[in-house]
């Protein structure tokens, strides 16, 4: 996510295999501790506009988030406002606005 943050594609894979990873419970927490959700976040910044990278974000950190700690870091990282964005800007796209919910 942080080398090829420029690539869609690439940070679309990326953010899927997190958000695999982070249905489990102890994933949550080193997905987290090794610095995964700010290069979420900022993949959801960079790609606001495009659909394919937007839903796998958003689905890694819909999935993040079930950890109270990882709330925080979320909000730390500044995740809620480009959620939201995605919301707003993908209102029509189901995938997207699933996986913000």
């Amino acid at each position: 996510l942080i080398t090829h943050a420029d690539h869609a594609e690439v940070v679309k894979w990326a953010c899927s295999a997190l958000s695999n990873l982070a249905c489990n419970d102890y994933n949550k927490v080193a997905i987290e501790k090794a610095g995964g959700i700010p290069p979420v976040v900022a993949a959801l910044i960079t790609h606001a506009d495009y659909a394919e990278v937007v839903t796998p974000a958003c689905w890694a950190l819909r999935n993040l988030a079930v950890n109270d700690d990882n709330k925080v870091a979320i909000e730390k990282a500044g995740g809620i406002p480009p959620v939201v964005a995605a919301l707003i800007t993908h209102a029509d796209h189901f995938e997207v606005v699933t996986q913000a919910c």
